[in-house]
């Protein structure tokens, strides 16, 4: 019974260096091969194949797991943070996210088609995250009380636009902070 527990750590951590390599690896080329994903992880082919039967599979996950990173991001700063502080690192979070997204951008159209049902499975769960961040900063006073979370993400699209090349962190913080004034009571 450990012997198998121990495979299935083993499978995991696998799993999770695949991941991490593919995000890095889609990040930099959108046309990273499979060969050079298995490498960076330090995987097998058929380690990965077990694991990602396609590549368009293994990208999907890629973009599906940072999703799911960024809408759990949203708790975690309110549970550890004042609602202002959270939303601040939430959009903050968001950027990072739009820089791996605009990396990814050109493998996602290869493997899904740009009219893929999933991304409008993807934006609903960004946009409820957005949401308990700002009914909380709300209630804080922090920001109006009459905002919904589907305009803010408009405003903040322009985070999609940063090129990832450049100091995109202070650009992120100018611009959540030029949205932030139209958000404040």
């Amino acid at each position: 019974m450990p012997e198998r527990r121990a495979r299935r750590i083993d499978a995991l951590q696998n799993r999770e260096r695949i991941l991490a390599a593919a995000l890095a690896a889609l990040t930099e080329s959108g046309d990273a091969s499979i060969n050079s994903i298995a490498q960076r992880a330090g995987v097998g082919n058929a380690t990965l194949y077990r694991h990602f039967p396609t590549r368009e599979a293994l990208v999907l996950e890629v973009y599906q797991h940072e999703v799911r990173q960024l809408v759990d991001s949203a708790d975690g700063f309110l549970s550890n943070s004042e609602p202002a502080a959270a939303l601040q690192k939430w959009v903050m979070r968001l950027a990072q996210y739009a820089m791996t997204k605009h990396g990814l951008a050109e493998a996602l159209r290869a493997a899904t088609g740009s009219s893929s049902p999933m991304f409008a499975d993807i934006y609903a769960p960004i946009v409820a995250a957005l949401g308990r961040l700002l009914e909380a900063a709300g209630r804080a006073g922090a920001v109006r009380t009459d905002l919904d979370a589907d305009d803010v993400i408009l405003a903040l699209a322009g985070l999609w636009e940063i090129d990832p090349a450049t100091d995109w962190k202070r650009r992120a913080a100018r611009l959540y902070e030029l949205v932030l004034g139209g958000l404040r009571p």
